[in-house]
């Protein structure tokens, strides 16, 4: 269940309640009139099951409701009620499949923005992979992918494309580039002054590194764990299930490509250099290209099932 707070101009205060009434799937309305104060307004209170909250979201957009007063979600963690039992039965579809538009595009709008906490956590983690290629060590290598931030831009750019949304694809497409551009710049210089106090060296880089030379070989299976990854991703978003990325994080070889790319490039060892930046791009394209694919069929597998209530007298 998902819990509403809105603040409704007095004039509104009946549409908006109205709407409520009749989106299937709604309980515990309460309105107190007078109650908010910035802005002046109702303060109108209701639950409504996940699965009927992109449809009442919108309906009260189309309202102007966020441009005249407020709407604040939260997800109910525990509502023992049986109204609210009442509400998850009475609306169409399942709430795990259910794909809140709104707030999948303010979740990816806030992760796919240029910042310097962004630009320090993907930087923290190419040089931790930077250690880790040199060393051979696997676990700094798992270490760095989970750390890694780049899944929200990835993220944001697929919502951008299914919604058509240029202006949270340009933002997420600049934080990928800038992010990794920085991050591997300041790791050009990380990997110097380790060679300058003998914590890296060449031979390091060029043994044959049986735990982490996949990094730069990319390969058929490179593409189809992007792929798989960019789909375990996206269903994590649009689901609430943020757990899951933590396995996607370390699924796919993106910031260790980027690193060992760097190193390579210090060491002038162009060969490693161009397989681990293939190694990158071939992740980066295969993860949009699933998550797309993914959003886009929650889209159409979403409005056949409203589709499908509609006609069964649902709404």
């Amino acid at each position: 269940m998902l819990h509403l707070r809105l603040i409704t101009p007095a004039d509104r205060t009946d549409d908006v309640v109205r709407l409520i009434e009749k989106t299937v799937g709604t309980a515990h309305l309460v309105v107190l009139p007078g109650a908010a104060r910035n802005p002046a307004g109702d303060l109108v209170l209701c639950d409504v099951a996940r699965e009927a909250g992109d449809e009442l979201i919108g309906g009260l957009r189309r309202l102007g409701l966020d441009d005249t007063g407020s709407i604040a979600v939260e997800n109910i963690d525990l509502s023992l009620s049986r109204r609210a039992d009442k509400a998850e039965e009475e609306a169409p579809g399942e709430g795990a499949d259910a794909v809140l538009w709104e707030h999948l595009a303010e979740a990816t709008h806030e992760e796919s923005t240029l910042s310097v906490t962004y630009v320090a956590f993907l930087t923290i983690a190419t040089m931790i992979a930077a250690c880790g290629v040199v060393l051979d060590n696997a676990i700094l290598i798992v270490g760095a992918m989970a750390v890694g931030p780049e899944f929200g831009p990835l993220a944001g750019f697929c919502t951008a494309l299914v919604r058509r949304a240029p202006r949270l694809a340009l933002r997420s497409l600049i934080a990928l580039l800038v992010g990794f551009a920085v991050a591997m710049l300041v790791t050009v210089g990380f990997s110097y002054f380790m060679d300058g106090v003998h914590l890296f060296t060449k031979v390091q880089l060029e043994a044959e590194r049986p735990n982490t030379n996949f990094i730069y070989r990319p390969d058929t299976f490179s593409f189809v764990v992007a792929v798989l990854a960019g789909i375990a991703g996206t269903l994590s978003l649009t689901s609430a299930k943020s757990g899951a990325l933590v396995g996607v994080a370390i699924s796919v070889t993106t910031v260790p490509a980027a690193a060992n790319a760097a190193v390579a490039f210090t060491y002038t060892e162009y060969r490693q250099a161009w397989g681990s930046t293939a190694q990158l791009l071939l992740n980066l394209l295969g993860i949009v290209l699933a998550g797309t694919l993914t959003l886009l069929a929650q889209k159409w597998l979403w409005a056949r099932q409203r589709e499908r209530t509609a006609k069964a007298g649902g709404f």
